[in-house]
C-alpha cells in the first residue's frame, strides 16, 4: 500500500491537539494584571486581613467551626498555592516587559542612527557652505574697500598730483 503523495502547494491540515488552547497574548496580559496587582500596597493590605481574620477565626471560634487548627496547615498550603502561582505569572509579565523593552530600545537606536547620520550631513552641508563663503565678498570687506577707496580719493583731492607743463 503507498501512501498518497504529499502536495507541497497546500498547507497541512491542522493537527487535533489534547491540550487546552488559549490565546497567549490573552494569558500574557491577564498575567500583567495579576502581577501589578501583587505589586501593590492594596494586595499586601488585603493579604495581611485575610491572614489576620483566619487566624483569629482558627484561635477563637468554637472548636465545632474551627476548619484548621493551631499549626495552621492549610493556611501555610494556601500561602504556597499562592506564591507557586503568583511567582510565574510574576516571570511571565518580566519577561513580557523585557520584550517591549528590547524593541524600544532597538527603535531609540535606529533613532540615534538615523539622528547621528542628519547631524553628519549637516555638518558636512555647513563645511561645504563655509568653504563657499571664503571665496564671496562680505559685506565687511566690501564696506573696507570702500572705506580704503574713500581714503584714497580724499588723499588725491587734498594732494593733487603734480602735472607737468608739457601736459597742458
Amino acid at each position: 500500500m503507498t501512501r498518497p503523495r504529499v502536495r507541497l502547494d497546500l498547507p497541512r491540515a491542522p493537527r487535533r491537539s489534547l491540550l487546552p488552547e488559549y490565546d497567549p497574548e490573552a494569558f500574557g496580559r491577564l498575567s500583567e494584571r495579576v502581577a501589578r496587582f501583587l505589586g501593590t500596597g492594596r494586595f499586601i493590605v488585603w493579604m495581611t486581613l485575610v491572614i489576620i481574620l483566619w487566624v483569629l477565626w482558627n484561635v477563637f471560634a468554637p472548636d465545632d467551626l474551627r476548619f484548621d487548627k493551631y499549626p495552621f496547615i492549610f493556611l501555610t498550603l494556601m500561602l504556597s498555592l499562592q506564591a507557586s502561582y503568583a511567582a510565574p505569572l510574576i516571570l511571565l509579565a518580566q519577561n513580557r516587559q523585557d520584550d517591549r523593552d528590547r524593541v524600544t530600545h532597538e527603535q531609540d537606536r535606529k533613532q540615534n542612527e538615523r539622528s547621528i547620520a542628519d547631524t553628519e550631513y549637516l555638518t558636512r552641508e555647513i563645511a561645504a557652505l563655509r568653504m563657499g563663503l571664503g571665496e564671496v565678498a562680505t559685506r565687511d570687506w566690501i564696506r573696507s574697500e570702500f572705506q580704503d577707496l574713500i581714503k584714497e580719493m580724499d588723499e588725491r583731492r587734498l594732494f593733487p598730483p603734480e602735472r607737468d607743463e608739457g601736459d597742458r
